[in-house]
């Protein structure tokens, strides 16, 4: 393993050795305005949802690395303390890059970028028509992280308004994580997609505890052919097999895979029945 203390790394390194590791990052499309009435549309990547209750998204307009300047929409949310947050989709990817151009002050991205100015119902900055979710933000607070090259920023955006498109609405009025078609921000020039092949449940223990890797059955703790990640699915379960169960048993690599299959599907109880009946 390569070792690097960060204080002996010059920004740019620093820069580019976590916005590879610390991925995939959704994206804040922020539209902000000034005291002028100049509308500002761009991209942030240290972006992510903080609070519930208050709803508080952060995002961070850090300052420049090549050379300490500040982005407009800092300096507007500073004048006018209101933005609009736009989730961005595959189908408006490009055009979002493009916004994220170093257009001068006065520039409207909106026209820039191909995008379409939606009146906001609470705030004065536009919401992006194209964008499939719209959040309408009161700005909070600005916390400075520094005034070096590559310091962030962090706005803390109190989500006052939620728009969602009908599109990606499923029948019982939620969202329909498959038909969003997110993006998000890798290092370099790499984006992820998210897509309904690449997408899968890890079920949540909020409510009960995991039996744990302790109480796995030796034959599946001890075989090779399943890897800790599907030992993981098998201990999230909560009802603790019998003690007879846990010692000297033994399973087939055939029996092996046929769990394994079950849980590449998700299936985790019928993993169990599996196990059971092999016992």
């Amino acid at each position: 393993m390569v070792t690097f203390e960060t204080d002996k790394l010059s920004t740019q390194e620093i820069q580019k050795y976590l916005q590879y590791a610390i991925a995939p990052r959704p994206i804040c499309f922020a539209s902000t305005i000034d005291l002028e009435g100049n509308v500002n549309l761009s991209p942030f990547s240290f972006f992510n949802l903080f609070s519930m209750n208050p709803p508080i998204c952060i995002f961070s307009p850090s300052r420049r690395v090549r050379d300490n300047t500040t982005k407009h929409t800092l300096e507007n949310i500073k004048q006018v303390p209101e933005c609009v947050i736009n989730i961005v989709n595959y189908d408006m990817v490009q055009q979002t890059s493009l916004a994220s151009c170093d257009y001068p002050k006065g520039t409207n991205e909106f026209i820039k970028a191909g995008f379409t100015e939606l009146p906001s119902e609470l705030v004065k900055p536009p919401r992006v028509a194209e964008s499939p979710i719209q959040l309408e933000c009161i700005v909070q607070e600005v916390i400075t992280l520094g005034e070096n090259a590559g310091a962030g920023n962090l706005v803390l955006a109190l989500i006052k308004k939620i728009h969602i498109s009908e599109a990606v609405m499923d029948s019982h009025n939620n969202i329909d994580q498959a038909k969003l078609d997110l993006v998000a921000r890798l290092g370099g020039d790499w984006y992820a997609r998210i897509t309904e092949e690449n997408l899968f449940k890890v079920e949540k223990p909020n409510t009960k505890l995991g039996i744990g890797f302790d109480q796995l059955p030796e034959g599946i703790m001890n075989t090779t052919l399943l890897t800790d990640n599907e030992k993981a699915q098998l201990a999230n379960i909560d009802i603790v097999p019998a003690a007879s169960q846990l010692q000297n048993n033994h399973f087939s690599e055939a029996t092996i895979l046929k769990i394994k299959s079950a849980l590449a599907q998700q299936k985790t109880e019928e993993a169990w029945q599996i196990i059971r009946t092999s016992i």
